[in-house]
């Protein structure tokens, strides 16, 4: 997998207190993705609008690279099957399921029309104009949430970023894997404390993760990432 800046423009100069002494910047970039098949040549390019800024939903963080490098290896068992990617914020594991044939939903918080609309700017980016894009906030019965038809298989990339947000996440999961018996979560995120753990969450929601070494993952193309982040970890839940 290949990865490189192909645009960045739009410096935006904010003003943060009265006194003109303060200012956030804001950058604007597109990120150009190559994931490749060494065994068949085959290749699929993606664009990535990013907004370099305190918001981190706009930024695509290791751990979306991670599945979405996953989904692509596991293009042909997606082939048809409706996805939904929760907290998609910039949407690459998303976008390269949706390119690899999936029927895909994507969603961000109800209260965050911003990263709800990255998400459009993503599809649009890829010429993708039949990809929904819902508002579901974690751990509420938003009407994305509860309008949704049946799922196959759910996505999240670091999700699990903050504490606060864990059980949410998983009552989401749990009742979205309640309607679809069949449905499997597909996650990935980064082990940041030894102390922050899902393990009791699972049981009280009754899910089940297997974990997935990233060695497992095929291919040379990802030794770049086994290097450097070696804590972030996939998990399957069923």
């Amino acid at each position: 997998m290949e990865e490189s800046i192909i645009e960045e423009h739009d410096y935006e100069l904010k003003n943060t207190n009265s006194e003109n002494t303060g200012y956030t910047v804001k950058i604007k970039t597109e990120k150009c993705f190559t994931f490749t098949d060494k065994n068949t040549d085959e290749e699929l390019t993606v664009i990535i609008p990013e907004i370099l800024d305190p918001t981190y939903g706009m930024y695509v963080w290791p751990c979306s690279v991670v599945l979405a490098q996953y989904i692509w290896w596991h293009r042909k068992s997606i082939r048809n099957k409706t996805i939904l990617e929760l907290g998609a914020g910039t949407s690459l594991p998303g976008i390269v399921a949706a390119k690899c044939g999936a029927d895909v939903v994507l969603s961000d918080s109800a209260d965050l029309p911003q990263c709800r609309d990255n998400c459009q700017q993503s599809c649009h980016a890829n010429g993708l104009a039949g990809v929904t894009v819902v508002g579901i906030t974690w751990g509420r019965f938003d009407p994305g949430l509860l309008n949704l038809t049946s799922v196959d298989i759910i996505l999240g990339s670091d999700c699990f970023y903050d504490t606060k947000d864990f059980e949410d996440i998983l009552v989401t999961i749990a009742y979205l894997m309640d309607r679809n018996s069949n449905a499997e979560f597909w996650c990935t995120y980064q082990d940041r404390s030894s102390d922050r753990s899902l393990d009791y969450l699972l049981l009280k929601w009754n899910l089940k993760c297997e974990k997935i070494p990233l060695c497992t993952l095929m291919q040379s193309h990802l030794v770049w990432l086994v290097q450097h982040y070696l804590e972030t970890i996939p998990y399957i839940c069923g």
